[in-house]
């Protein structure tokens, strides 16, 4: 079991460190309204990151790899969604004081996770790759790569959310704080375009 946890972990650190929707979703929140207000947000995230896990390590793969139409909507759906979040970050440098904006919530991180087509396809990966066959539809295999995935994608987004906190510092004035913004949402507009042609 430690070995398999360790092989995960190096298999998904570059994939959970580089640049995807919710490093940028989370460090831009973080810059935005600091690392404590993107708690519920991070919740939401990781607790359908690991439902979601469970359900395609217990077959939702196979059924998605069947109707390619459901991952086709899916894709659209969600970088529809990342857009409309880049949009209101980009926004966000215009309103005139904090009180007009509000950090994500539970439910805004639950559904970047859920939306994200790239999501199914790297648990899938995965599972093909750490689940042996022997194990098929054994829940407690299934169980502990979801934890292990989980927990290390927390970690990663953690990272970034601190980092985006951090950079935040140096940019406290309003002229500042706009323009780190419409910076964010710019990049997670990119990668919301990429979600698409990818």
């Amino acid at each position: 079991m430690i070995e398999t946890a360790i092989a995960l972990i190096l298999f998904l650190f570059p994939l959970a460190y580089s640049p995807g929707p919710g490093n940028i979703f989370f460090a831009a929140n973080g810059a935005r309204f600091g690392f404590r207000a993107t708690i519920p947000a991070n919740m939401g995230y990781h607790i359908a990151t690991w439902i979601v896990t469970v359900a395609v390590g217990l077959g939702l793969a196979a059924v998605m790899a069947e109707f390619p139409v459901i991952f086709s909507a899916l894709k659209i759906v969600g970088a529809a969604y990342v857009l409309w979040l880049a949009w209101k970050l980009f926004r966000s440098g215009t309103l005139s004081g904090d009180q007009a904006a509000r950090p994500a919530g539970f439910f805004d991180g639950a559904l970047l996770l859920l939306l994200n087509p790239k999501a199914y396809l790297i648990l899938a990966l995965m599972f093909t790759q750490f689940l042996a066959p022997s194990e098929a539809g054994k829940i407690a295999a299934v169980l502990f790569i979801a934890t292990i995935f989980t927990l290390n994608n927390m970690v990663a987004f953690t990272v970034w959310t601190l980092a985006g906190d951090r950079v935040a510092g140096q940019f406290r004035s309003a002229a500042r704080a706009g323009a780190l913004n419409k910076l964010f949402g710019v990049v997670l507009a990119a990668v919301a375009v990429w979600m698409v042609l990818s």
